[in-house]
């Protein structure tokens, strides 16, 4: 069963509060997406830390429900 972007869009969000969110759907089929993230939290994380983040917000649905995603991650500017 393929995510809905929506659902993804408000699990990250949820997860970084204030979060500049925006989610891509590549393939148009719900299992391939885009995700921008810029967030304060990510400040002090190297990119590899801000990803795993990401993926700790999903909660295990990568590779289930979610089958890729391509980060995008930034603090702000």
């Amino acid at each position: 069963m393929a995510m809905r972007e929506a659902e993804l869009q408000a699990m990250i969000a949820a997860a970084f509060p204030g979060a500049e969110v925006t989610i891509t759907d590549l393939a148009g089929d719900g299992d391939h997406y885009a995700a921008h993230i810029v967030s304060e939290s990510f400040r002090g994380l190297s990119r590899v830390a801000q990803h795993k983040a990401v993926y700790a917000a999903l909660g295990g649905r990568m590779g289930g429900e979610l089958h890729a995603l391509q980060l995008t991650t930034a603090i702000p500017s």
